[in-house]
């Protein structure tokens, strides 16, 4: 066993569940602004960081929308099922009216990026009905008939609606119930929303360095023990790739990165972790996305990732056979 395996059954309390701060996009902006520094994907870097801004603005400003009871929630902890299920939560309409807000509140920055604002007036354009349909591709990871151009501006206006509602449910609940959220039967799920990781994280909390999930959609966080594959939960055959510039000097401790591919033997899947202990600042959507030549790395390797960042996608959507109509994130 791991030392946290170690410590948890000896009974020691480890924080299961960490949901996003009120901060959350705008220390997501700041990364992305400071990763883009001399990177060879600035433009779309600093593109996804006036996103972010634009989700912070409307965020802090979420009107209020349908959150589910304390019966629906008590049926969901029963199931051993999220509470606020990705694929089937009847979205409220005021996601679309909140997403526009962010599109329009962007175009003024995008004046010298005409391609990122012919993508911003594409969806600005587009009727309701086909912004449902194109959430719906994504929030079921489903490739074929999905825009990849505008999948990030859509993906990032459910991100604010997700982590809205599971911030305004543990505010509405959180004082009537031991949590609002607990564990699931799939523990390589996010508990909240029920999808995919974008990333690990190795946090710095209290009297040790503990490896969180974190939630592509909903931007919670959950606890896994270290050395565990994230995809199928096996402690054999876990390696950390990382990418080393070759004029790298001084001891082999200090050359550790802060990102690295934990990748999984058996299962041939992988997850990048973020370590804090390295970098303090490390942010996991920010830096996942700033480290994609890892990803293809990993992946030429033979690798198939966990994961998915809402942000890029890559796939094959004019591809008609439904098995490999399944999106795929770097």
């Amino acid at each position: 066993m791991s030392p946290e395996e170690i410590a948890v059954r000896a009974g020691q309390q480890i924080e299961f569940l960490r949901l996003p701060p009120d901060d959350l996009f705008a220390v997501r902006e700041a990364r992305l602004r400071q990763r883009a520094h001399e990177h060879a994907m600035r433009d779309f870097l600093l593109f996804a960081a006036d996103i972010a801004h634009a989700q912070h603005a409307a965020f802090k400003t979420f009107p209020a929308v349908t959150l589910p009871d304390e019966a629906a929630l008590d049926a969901a902890a029963l199931a051993g099922k999220p509470a606020l299920p990705a694929a089937l939560w009847p979205r409220d309409p005021q996601w679309i009216v909140s997403l526009r807000g962010m599109l329009e509140q962007m175009l003024p920055t995008l004046a010298a990026q005409p391609a990122a604002r012919d993508v911003v007036d594409k969806v600005l354009h587009m009727r309701d009905q086909e912004i449902e349909q194109q959430a719906d591709r994504l929030l079921n990871n489903i490739m074929f008939g999905l825009d990849l151009a505008t999948a990030p501006l859509i993906a990032a206006g459910l991100q604010v609606y997700w982590t809205h509602l599971v911030t305004a449910v543990q505010k509405t609940h959180g004082a009537n119930r031991v949590a609002p959220f607990g564990r699931t039967d799939d523990a390589t799920r996010c508990p909240c929303c029920g999808s995919l990781p974008t990333a690990s994280v190795s946090r710095i909390d209290g009297d040790g360095h503990y490896r969180y999930l974190h939630c592509s959609l909903c931007s919670a966080q959950w606890h896994m023990v270290r050395i565990k594959c994230t995809h199928c939960e096996t402690t054999k055959g876990i390696h950390y790739q990382s990418l080393q510039s070759a004029e790298d000097e001084g001891p082999a401790e200090a050359r550790k990165e802060a990102i690295e591919a934990e990748t999984c033997d058996e299962c041939g899947h992988y997850l990048k972790i973020v370590r804090m202990e390295r970098n303090p600042h490390v942010e996991p959507v920010a830096d996942d996305l700033a480290s994609l030549t890892l990803d293809l790395l990993v992946s030429e390797a033979g690798f198939q990732r966990h994961g998915i960042n809402l942000m890029l996608l890559f796939g094959e959507p004019d591809d008609p056979d439904p098995d490999a109509n399944r999106s795929r994130g770097h």
